[in-house]
């Protein structure tokens, strides 16, 4: 039995040898990485530079991007050289860096489509005080909120795990996670796990209650309303609903993965499932809202122009 202080690193078990296909796969890799980080800075460089979509909602938009680049930097940079090494091992620092950029980014991604779905709640259903009740002082402080909280609440998650006693040092996925650490662990894991699931509980399935309680008033006001209103309300809501699906099945693969026994699932498929989680939302997003959203597709395409010419 030794200290988590005491493991220099960590073997990532679910790496096989790809051979000459490993250049192949570092590239493809490279490849996402370069349109995730392309895609989400130029939407948020177009939503910074043009007054007109200084408005809550691409506000809260270009939040949402910053955490793609985000998560995806937690991810992709560390995929990268794991694919191009022949040994498959991270230090203990490093694998908890990760650990605290793949929680906080799941935190803060469910926190921002919150307060996403609590602007087109007042928009739609409360269209006449919406400019007095969404106030730039109550956006900048539930974007603080979205992001401390989580940031924060990481930071014990790292603390707990780090002082459990391992009996090993083998996980069995392509990057570092909470639960994967816990596992190893020989010294009681009560209070890491209590407060994994408070803290789970308290940000995910809060989030996902208030947005299901902010779509029901929507609805309301939908079916009650006139044509106009429920137009406005499928354009705006539309992609934040396909955004919130798609995240919560990538979440849900997450979790399925962490805590059943996965071993009769073949190994590519369980490589998938994980970095799914990881990347659904980086590359879903800023197609789903640039194509979407009118304003900046138009916004997009005149840059093209301005820069091609």
């Amino acid at each position: 039995m030794v200290n988590s202080t005491q493991v220099s690193y960590f073997t990532l078990a679910a790496y096989f040898d790809t051979g000459a296909f490993k250049y192949f796969c570092f590239m493809t890799v490279m490849c996402l990485y370069t349109f995730i980080v392309s895609v989400n800075v130029l939407l948020i460089v177009i939503i910074c530079m043009n007054r007109s979509l200084h408005e809550p909602m691409y506000i809260f938009l270009c939040s949402l991007f910053v955490n793609e680049l985000y998560g995806s930097t937690g991810l992709f940079p560390f995929l990268l050289v794991q694919i191009l090494s022949d040994v498959h091992t991270v230090s203990a620092s490093v694998c908890f860096l990760q650990i605290y950029c793949v929680h906080s980014y799941g935190a803060v991604e469910y926190l921002n489509l919150a307060i996403m779905s609590y602007d087109r709640y007042l928009a739609i259903c409360y269209p006449l005080q919406y400019n007095t009740r969404m106030t730039y002082k109550k956006i900048a402080i539930l974007i603080a909120l979205t992001w401390l909280y989580p940031l924060l609440a990481c930071i014990a998650i790292i603390y707990l795990n780090s002082h459990l006693q391992m009996c090993g040092n083998t996980i069995h996925k392509v990057y570092c996670d909470s639960h994967s650490v816990v596992k190893l662990a020989c010294s009681d894991s009560l209070v890491v796990n209590v407060y994994g699931l408070t803290a789970s509980f308290g940000i995910i399935f809060g989030a996902l209650i208030f947005i299901i309680y902010t779509y029901m008033k929507i609805l309301k006001v939908c079916f009650s309303g006139s044509k106009q209103t429920r137009q406005k309300a499928v354009s705006t809501c539309t992609p934040h609903l396909a955004s919130l699906i798609n995240f919560s099945v990538g979440a849900s693969f997450e979790l399925i993965q962490s805590r059943f026994n996965m071993n009769n699932v073949p190994n590519m498929m369980r490589i998938f499932l994980s970095l799914y989680f990881l990347t659904c939302q980086p590359l879903f997003n800023p197609v789903m809202y640039g194509l979407k959203l009118s304003k900046i597709r138009v916004m997009s395409k005149n840059l093209m122009l301005n820069v091609g010419s």
